[in-house]
């Protein structure tokens, strides 16, 4: 089992990257068995460990005419476990209310908290209860010191582990950007922090009533965060990002992930 995916203990010694990998949103079936083999095939390759994930409800949306989901979300979250098994990876979806966390928390191995949620407490509480791995996204609107009284909520509902996620800060109107001291202050503090190199690239809202991105500087900010030393990355993959029906614009073409991961991989071990 990757160390991150156990409680912390004593030591700090840095593990192997632990890479979380999907599509935004499942838009059928078949897309995501398709994308979860191709996934699979391409961690082998570059010899990395994996978490599959996948949205099961796109409830932050800019429009409300913008595609959510393919599925109902019990049956979106069964087929996202199936899926996790026959690849024999965990799995991680998002939760927007504490009703989504204990359904999904039947399923998945790993609750995520959008980034827009991450200081709602009942949701948090509820995440921590059920006794899964919760993965924060810290919010745009926050610094990097503000996630450790999130961490202190979690550890006070029961959360033996849980992870912060770094997915750039607000920099103006219609735009992010990823400070890389962040992830050091955040590991100094005791936290495990992902580096989510795709959402770090959007421009939200930018292209009027979708969001828009620069998905061709993702694997440039992941290359940096590896190197400033973070537990894992999290990268939203898509065979066509042209035509995904969310966050297009940030994911990375599927054809491209065994290179990046093979980059990354010998980033990490040159900066061990």
């Amino acid at each position: 089992m990757h160390p991150l995916l156990s409680p912390p203990g004593k030591s700090r010694r840095r593990a192997p990257l632990l890479f979380l990998l999907g599509p935004c949103v499942i838009e059928s079936e078949a897309m995501i068995s398709r994308h979860a083999a191709k996934i699979g095939a391409a961690c082998r390759e570059a010899g990395v460990a994996w978490v599959l994930k996948a949205s099961f409800d796109k409830a932050n949306r800019t429009s409300g005419k913008s595609f959510r989901g393919a599925l109902p979300p019990r049956e979106a979250c069964a087929l996202l476990a199936a899926l996790a098994r026959e690849h024999g990876v965990p799995v991680t979806t998002d939760v927007h209310s504490p009703a989504d966390a204990e359904m999904a928390a039947e399923h998945v191995d790993i609750l995520q908290i959008p980034a827009f949620l991450c200081r709602q407490t009942d949701l948090l509480a509820v995440a921590a209860r059920t006794g899964r791995i919760v993965n924060v996204k810290k919010g745009q609107f926050l610094a990097p010191w503000d996630a450790k009284p999130i961490a202190a909520k979690l550890e006070q509902f029961g959360a033996k582990n849980h992870w912060i996620t770094e997915r750039g800060t607000t920099f103006g109107y219609n735009n992010l950007v990823a400070d890389m001291r962040s992830l050091a202050w955040m590991r100094e503090a005791g936290l495990r922090v992902i580096f989510d190199a795709t959402h770090s690239v959007q421009r939200p809202g930018g292209a009027g009533d979708t969001t828009s991105g620069d998905g061709a500087l993702a694997p440039v900010l992941a290359r940096a965060a590896v190197a400033a030393g973070v537990d894992g990355i999290f990268l939203e993959t898509h065979e066509n990002p042209t035509r995904a029906l969310s966050d297009g614009p940030n994911q990375i073409p599927l054809r491209q992930l065994p290179r990046l991961l093979a980059k990354l991989s010998l980033v990490h071990e040159a900066a061990a």
